[in-house]
């Protein structure tokens, strides 16, 4: 018999739980991208109070509070609060002056609509800060928020889109320096502590704010009314005394390029920086208080040009950020690539007007191509613009794709539109968005607007696809003349994918190069400038280092190679050797012999840089060991005779002595190592200072130098920086003769308090991995890819990728491959975004197989 009252009841029921499924769908782990979607028009005009009180003592917890004021629109579902730390943390929650139970789930902070209203509301919560991206030390601390970080730190809106300002109120130890986004309103000693209050911040997303607190000195400087100051712990008075106007001077000059740039002024309250050492990455752009790796910032007298470049670029690369990222920020992290981008193409032309000297053309081909290429021809590349469902997973879109493959992209989409409408799409950019968010498509929308081309279709496949293409010809020649020339491409990764780009050829005769543009658009393309041309002696793709794949090269006349004049061609020709290597177009020993002979007469210095680099790496890891073991003396030979005997200047000396120091381990060699490091010789020109002999000493004692303990010993005595020489504490079980102190090492890596520092870490690992110790260090490599997946969780952006590249990433011998296939093999389940970083990092076990069995 049919009974309305039970029908009435299910359906009642059914509408709560349906009720209460919707009102749950938002909430996971991390910060799904429907959830963020729906907080966007949630909640706006969001302002945290933020209150730490700093022990002096790193081992206790940091007390904590915050006042949250925000506007709600909607109440549909409850407020989410993203706080990825444990429980127990939280001591307690008011909502409008009412304190609420606490209810933390899935890394969120609940609060429930029925606590809330439409309109103006304050959160308040007691806590104690998470401690994940609170990098404690000894004498200082430091936060790292970027991507998601924030919420492992205070309970935020930990994405890009909510933008918010911070009042910050901090209580250190009356000894310390207090460094933050916005300028201090008053400071008050109490005993043995002061407490700082900061006047309000301006509008930043999460992973922008930041603190730094510690022992640190501090030092001002003033350009036409614009003050900066600096936080550091550098100790070298040599290095402060020869860095820091230099510093300051280049952070100066990089704002004035950027407002004339922009026609936008500088804009935020204040740019100031901190140097720190052992920081993870070269810098973060940190509104109003950027953060450095201090040993990039701090050089001598005598350091490289190389060096100084990096410095430059690296300062004008954070600077830029403050428009490219900080006052126009991505809408959600699938467009990092975007700041990333605009920050590195912007610090190029910086560096450009900072360093009129130097040829730029084959700087920027040093700074990005074969770095982009060590990913892009991999089988883990991704493309420019990747999907994220969830910030969780943000990290692992960093990489070399969007550090160096999309400076390259925006250089042909600046060619292809043209400079002057480029630039005035970028003013236009920063105008429309400022102190907003914008996606790639905004900023699309607007070079169609100022272009005749159809930057839409463009980017389809520089932008949204990945890998690189393979460049071929096929030229008829009739009467020593060119009758008929087709340049074609394929993908490598065997897709339908062309590139439309730009790249010139050079003609090489008897007396003159012949150059000749191309604009490639088509799969297989005429080039009728080229018909008619008279028979050249040889042929030079990509003479002018601005195309992108890998270019045809003439195996018949490689020696030409260091004999081309003009320095960026010369300078692609090894990138390009070095990519047809890989591609199995050219034997590594016929490789290693022209770029011996570039390390023996190459005279710019940027180049013998690339040369130098790419030597080792084809002896190291293509050359079997039977054919290492024949071409050592003639390498060691060339590079010992000119590194003593030679009188180049200090730089390339210096360059030549960062590649003698890797690979003169024969008895001979390491001789002269110690002989260079004890001061018994002097090699004309070579300048080193401390960092260079403690760095020597490691390396005599990965060569088992007889008497390593007492050189190490030594070393570390005379490091005078206590940063230093806790770092050169912590890596001196990594070159120990004794492998059970090796294995203790590895073992200790194993508990993630011990991977703290990371940059520490990764040295490390490399030394653990050097090529003369695998035959025991290839015992870690099970374990190491079986941690991946806690590095991810546990370390910062670029840590997963590093740790792959210090492990799996040194090794190309067979043993290791069979390990790389077992662990695939037997998990099936690995993260897709983690195989790729693996992929990434493991191809040269994968080149180098193919390279033995073609041989």
């Amino acid at each position: 018999m049919f009974k309305p009252c039970i029908f009435i009841l299910g359906v009642l029921l059914l509408f709560s739980c349906t009720n209460e499924q919707e009102k749950q769908i938002l909430l996971g782990v991390g910060i799904p991208s429907e959830m963020a979607q729906y907080r966007k028009e949630q909640v706006s005009d969001v302002v945290y109070h933020l209150t730490f009180d700093i022990p002096l003592e790193k081992s206790q917890p940091i007390p904590s509070a915050m006042k949250l004021e925000l506007q709600i629109h909607d109440l549909t579902h409850p407020l989410y609060l993203d706080f990825n730390e444990d429980s127990d943390h939280l001591k307690a929650v008011a909502v409008n002056g009412n304190y609420i139970p606490i209810l933390h789930e899935k890394e969120h902070l609940i609060i429930d609509p029925k606590h809330l209203t439409v309109g103006e509301n304050v959160v308040e919560v007691s806590f104690d800060a998470g401690e994940l991206s609170l990098n404690r030390n000894t004498e200082y601390l430091y936060t790292l928020l970027v991507p998601d970080r924030a919420s492992t730190l205070f309970p935020c809106f930990d994405q890009p889109n909510i933008k918010a300002r911070y009042v910050l109120d901090i209580t250190a130890p009356k000894t310390w320096q207090v460094l933050c986004g916005a300028p201090l309103e008053t400071q008050e000693e109490k005993g043995e502590i002061i407490r700082y209050k900061f006047k309000p911040s301006d509008l930043m997303s999460t992973y922008l704010f930041s603190f730094v607190a510690g022992d640190f000195n501090k030092t001002k400087q003033e350009f036409e009314g614009f003050e900066m100051a600096m936080l550091y712990r550098e100790t070298d008075e040599d290095k402060i005394t020869a860095s820091t106007d230099e510093i300051f001077t280049l952070h100066y000059g990089a704002k004035q390029f950027l407002e004339d740039y922009t026609q936008y002024p500088f804009p935020f309250q204040k740019m100031d920086f901190a140097t720190i050492p052992g920081f993870q990455y070269g810098g973060m752009e940190h509104t109003g208080a950027i953060q450095y790796r201090e040993p990039t910032l701090f050089l001598d007298e005598n350091a490289t040009k190389s060096q100084e470049l990096g410095r430059a670029k690296l300062i004008a690369h954070e600077t830029a950020h403050m428009w490219f990222g900080n006052l126009v920020t991505m809408d959600w992290f699938d467009d990092v690539w975007l700041k990333e981008v605009f920050a590195n193409f912007m610090a190029d032309k910086i560096t450009a007007k900072t360093f009129p000297e130097v040829n730029h053309q084959l700087n920027f081909m040093r700074e990005h191509y074969a770095s982009a290429y060590s990913e892009d021809r991999t089988q883990g590349a991704t493309p420019i613009k990747q999907q994220l469902d969830n910030l969780k997973n943000a990290g692992t879109i960093y990489g070399r794709i969007i550090y160096n493959k999309a400076p390259i992209m925006m250089r042909q989409l600046e060619a292809l539109v043209g400079e002057d409408a480029f630039r005035k799409g970028m003013q236009n950019y920063i105008q429309t968005f400022a102190n907003g968010n914008a996606d790639w498509s905004d900023m699309v929308a607007i070079l169609d607007d100022v272009s005749d081309e159809d930057v839409k279709a463009w980017s389809k496949v520089w932008v949204y696809e990945s890998g690189r293409p393979i460049i071929s010809d096929s030229i008829v020649y009739e009467n020593d003349s060119i009758k008929e020339a087709i340049i074609n491409q394929k993908a490598e990764d065997g897709s339908s994918n062309i590139w439309p780009q730009s790249f010139s050829i050079g003609l090489v005769y008897p007396h003159t190069v012949k150059v000749v543009p191309v604009h490639l658009k088509d799969r297989n393309q005429n080039i009728e400038a080229l018909v008619g041309l008279p028979k050249p002696q040889s042929i030079i793709y990509n003479y002018d280092a601005f195309g992108y794949g890998v270019f045809p090269i003439d195996t018949q006349n490689l020696w030409a190679i260091p004999k081309i004049e003009d320095k960026a061609a010369r300078g692609y020709a090894y990138i390009n050797l070095y990519e047809n290597v890989l591609a199995g177009n050219v034997r590594p020993t016929d490789a290693l012999n022209i770029l011996l002979e570039g390390v023996s007469h190459e005279k710019e210095e940027l180049i013998l840089g690339s040369v130098s680099g790419y030597a080792s790496s084809v002896f190291w890891n293509y050359l079997s060991e039977k054919e290492r073991v024949g071409e050592f003396p003639q390498f060691e030979n060339k590079v010992r005779r000119r590194l003593l005997k030679s009188e180049d200047t200090k730089n390339i000396k210096k360059t030549l002595f960062y590649l003698f120091e890797g690979m003169g381990y024969s008895e001979k060699g390491i001789q002269v190592l110690h002989d260079i490091w004890a001061k018994k010789i002097e090699v004309p020109n070579l300048k080193l200072n401390e960092n260079d002999y403690t760095g020597l000493a490691f390396t005599l004692a990965l060569f088992e130098h007889e008497q390593a303990d007492s050189i190490l010993k030594t070393a570390i005595e005379n490091i005078s920086n206590p940063d230093r020489k806790e770092r050169a504490e912590f890596l001196l079980p990594s070159v120990s003769r004794n492998e059970a102190i090796r294995d203790g090492f590895m073992a200790s890596l194993m508990k993630a308090e011990n991977r703290e520092k990371e940059s520490w870490v990764l040295s490390g690992l490399y030394n653990l991995n050097h090529p003369l110790r695998q035959k025991t260090s290839i015992n870690y490599l099970k374990q190491c890819l079986e941690l991946t997946e806690e590095i991810q969780l546990t370390g910062d952006i670029f840590f997963p990728k590093g740790w792959l590249s210090a492990t799996i990433g040194s090794y190309s011998s067979e043993e290791a491959y069979v390990i790389l296939e077992t662990f695939l093999k037997e998990n099936p389940n690995f993260p897709e975004v983690l195989k790729n970083k693996l992929l990434q990092a493991s191809d040269k076990l994968y080149r180098a197989k193919r390279i033995r069995e073609k041989v």
